[in-house]
């Protein structure tokens, strides 16, 4: 009986951990064709130029798991000197659904630079709603976050 309830106890065990781990969000979005951070869009370029700029693929860089492309090696060794200055928030999740406690995918076009942090949202739509109450829902994502990385 013992060996029973041990073996469903771990069975049970296992089957958690693989379906916690299947379900949780990557900490950086990859997605696109490039299936790159930012869609494989030059994160630098937001800070430095203030527009998208899509990368080049002669200049990416592995960072936290993630292909990140620039437009230039300057704004690839820019970006190795100081990866947190540049990375968008959020892992370049949308940043209007992280703050109503869900995740979806960014378009790199969908961007503002506020406060010296870049945030990344889904469609035109939604960078309006975005716009409206940006720094309210700066504040719900920021308490948001790390439980949507945990889902």
């Amino acid at each position: 009986m013992n060996f029973r309830i041990t073996t469903l106890f771990l069975a049970l065990l296992i089957t958690t951990f693989y379906c916690t781990a299947s379900f949780a969000i990557k900490p950086i979005y990859s997605g696109g064709s490039k299936k790159a951070a930012i869609r494989g869009y030059d994160t630098v370029a937001y800070f430095t130029e203030e527009e998208a700029v899509e990368g080049k693929e002669e200049h990416s860089f592995e960072h936290l798991g993630a292909t990140w492309f620039f437009s230039s090696e300057q704004n690839k060794q820019a970006f190795i000197e100081n990866p947190e200055k540049y990375m968008p928030q959020y892992g370049g999740y949308c940043a209007y659904a992280v703050a109503r406690k869900s995740s979806a995918s960014s378009k790199p076009e969908y961007f503002t630079v506020h406060e010296g942090k870049l945030y990344l949202n889904y469609s035109g739509s939604v960078y309006k709603k975005w716009n409206q109450d940006k720094d309210g829902y700066i504040t719900s994502a920021n308490d948001n976050w790390s439980s949507v990385l945990a889902k």
